[in-house]
């Protein structure tokens, strides 16, 4: 039989970076998180994500002995700037769908505990952060997210994976705390502009900003439009801000290729302007939690960003998409981001629309006027 040195041997051939381990005990206390906080993750279940199932192990695999937890470094390589600017970085890179990165690193690691006599399982479900604490591997930030004890210089851009194993080897020692300096002042949770953080570790999911990028239901809300600025899917603000972070992002790191020969794809304007075809070739693959169905809120985020520019170079594209989509959703939030960016022909045309719309839509036009005013 292998040795757990053998494991961190072959997984760091692989290309993972760290490997710890844990025991397949349930995460009692993370289960008694959840279920205390079913108003703020209830919504999980309805996305397809059984989180409470997925803090034992052994629901998972009857005969669970051990989690391996592999360290993976999502942001080794610089992404295109403009794209860090509206997506989150950890879905830049994402190949849960193509297959054609990870993914593939990952089959080839389950493959040789197989080759060894050891079967596993990878869920989607199991809580990886804390595992990986559990493991040892780090601790936690006050924005909630996990900090590697070794790689990213120490930061967050980490992405822990934790595998199922049926055999035991012994665990680390569980490093589950706070890991952030006194001096930090709570940066993450002042620079919040959404105020999803809450403090001593917690957050309310459904007030952060990559939340509200695919899972938002029906118009943003106003109050929420400036403050969710330029963000189309996902969000780094509370990473960017950082001290712990500060480090890895001073890295000069080289551009990230593969993610740049697919940057055209994502410019703002291709993106409110797609059709079907063009997200299920392009984008889907890549940013998936939204199907084909979500196309309005794809375009209705667009807006939102273009209109927090404040520049003028994206009036046109939001006249025309007044003027071509259907979904009013769409249509209220390219008025109000005609608004906001206020120029002569900006105020002209929505002008013209307070006669082309009505409803919900009409009085955002009218909201819009007011700001160009």
């Amino acid at each position: 039989m292998i040795s757990k040195e053998d494991i961190v041997i072959k997984s760091k051939e692989f290309g993972f970076e760290d490997v710890g381990f844990t025991t397949a005990e349930p995460f009692e206390t993370h289960r008694k998180f959840l279920a205390d906080r079913q108003e703020e993750y209830g919504w999980a279940e309805a996305v397809g994500l059984d989180l409470i199932k997925g803090t034992d192990p052994r629901a998972i695999m009857a005969d669970a002995q051990t989690v391996i937890v592999l360290m993976e470094v999502y942001f080794r390589k610089a992404y295109p700037r403009h794209m860090e600017g509206h997506f989150g970085r950890c879905y830049l890179d994402d190949d849960r769908v193509t297959k054609d990165g990870l993914s593939q690193r990952i089959k080839a690691f389950r493959s040789f505990l197989r080759d060894n006599g050891i079967d596993s399982k990878v869920p989607f479900n199991l809580p990886h952060r804390v595992a990986a604490a559990r493991a040892g591997m780090g601790t936690f930030g006050k924005n909630c997210l996990f900090y590697s004890n070794t790689v990213a210089r120490q930061g967050s851009w980490v992405l822990p994976i934790a595998v199922v194993i049926n055999h035991t080897f012994e665990p680390g020692k569980p490093t589950v705390e706070m890991g952030c300096p006194d001096w930090c002042k709570n940066a993450c949770i002042a620079a919040c502009p959404t105020r999803a953080l809450k403090g001593n570790g917690t957050i309310d999911p459904r007030k952060c900003i990559s939340y509200l990028t695919y899972f938002g239901q029906g118009l943003t809300p106003k109050e929420l439009r400036e403050p969710m600025g330029l963000y189309v899917y996902g969000c780094d603000r509370c990473q960017n801000v950082c001290p712990r972070n500060a480090a890895w992002l001073a890295n000069d790191l080289l551009p990230n290729e593969k993610v740049e020969a697919k940057a055209s794809a994502f410019e703002l304007s291709a993106l409110l302007h797609m059709d079907k075809p063009y997200f299920e070739s392009k984008i889907w693959p890549h940013m998936f939690y939204m199907s084909s169905d979500d196309l309005w809120r794809w375009r209705m985020n667009v807006a939102r960003a273009m209109g927090n520019t404040r520049d003028s170079m994206y009036t046109d594209d939001l006249i025309r998409a007044f003027r071509e989509n259907k979904d009013d959703r769409v249509r209220a939030m390219s008025a109000w981001a005609l608004g906001r960016i206020g120029c002569k022909k900006d105020k002209a045309a929505l002008e013209d629309f307070l006669t082309d719309s009505s409803g919900q839509v009409h009085g955002e036009v009218q909201d819009a006027l007011e700001q160009c005013n």
